[in-house]
């Protein structure tokens, strides 16, 4: 469920009357998605996808509160969100915000107003849950094997890095390094260059460096990327005759 532009992606289809539905919301610090799934036999179907790109971790202002114009992005997502609830059943919703509600000094003003259009609780969650959450979905569509894996998301506020093996994450951090602050933080001016690049570069490498021990000692066999800007390096990797492996399947918050 992924949104590359400013206008609302729909992909799905009609979701029959006879299941319950189950529904969950993720406010990024890029994008906001909603992902509705049919509960089938005890198995989660998806037959709904939207996605829009919001940009909250932009609307940041030096004193990390949400700005206005940020805020009315995300509540008129919200709202078309909104519609498509009203006119449904739904069995259970969660809702769920990220990095950038997680760093905005008013997210309160914005979670009251979020609550109110969609008519449910909306919950900020901490990284290493954040993280948690990413790998079970990911751990969903990989093969049942014993194999230890390593489960990366790069978001628009954050990095998500989870060890684990098959539905157990054993190692979780998150990191504040993603898209769309390390643009604005670098390459706010458009201006690409190699000093902006290495600048960039060693940033995360400090980043890293909090988890590089402790993620080498434990280790992994496979390691797996789950998140549009994932999706636009192995694009990259693969016209330059690499490549990697992704997970395009949304994270189901449980």
């Amino acid at each position: 469920m992924k949104c590359l532009d400013t206008t609302m992606t729909h992909q799905g289809r009609e979701p029959s009357s006879s299941q319950p539905l189950v529904a969950a919301i993720d406010l990024g610090s890029n994008s906001f998605h909603m992902i509705v799934a049919r509960v089938d036999q005890g198995e989660i179907r998806p037959v709904e996808r939207f996605g829009k790109k919001v940009q909250l971790a932009s609307g940041l202002n030096q004193h990390d509160e949400l700005t206005p114009e940020a805020m009315e992005r995300g509540f008129d997502c919200l709202s078309q969100f909104a519609q498509y609830l009203a006119g449904n059943y739904f069995h259970a919703v969660r809702v769920v915000g990220t990095n950038a509600l997680r760093k905005a000094r008013n997210s309160h003003a914005f979670v009251d107003r979020a609550q109110a259009i969609l008519g449910h609780p909306v919950e900020i969650i901490a990284g290493r849950e954040e993280a948690r959450l990413i790998y079970l979905g990911v751990a969903q569509t990989q093969s049942d094997d014993n194999e230890r894996r390593l489960v990366i998301d790069i978001g628009g506020g954050s990095t998500e890095f989870v060890i684990g093996e098959r539905f157990e994450p054993k190692l979780m951090e998150s990191l504040h390094m993603g898209c769309v602050v390390f643009t604005d933080r670098f390459f706010g001016t458009g201006e690409l260059s190699p000093q902006r690049f290495q600048s960039a570069y060693y940033a995360a490498r400090l980043e890293l460096l909090n988890i590089e021990k402790s993620y080498s000692n434990l280790g992994w066999v496979d390691a797996v990327g789950s998140s549009g800007s994932i999706r636009a390096v192995s694009t990259i990797l693969q016209a330059m005759g690499g490549g990697v492996r992704l997970s395009t399947e949304t994270t189901w918050p449980h």
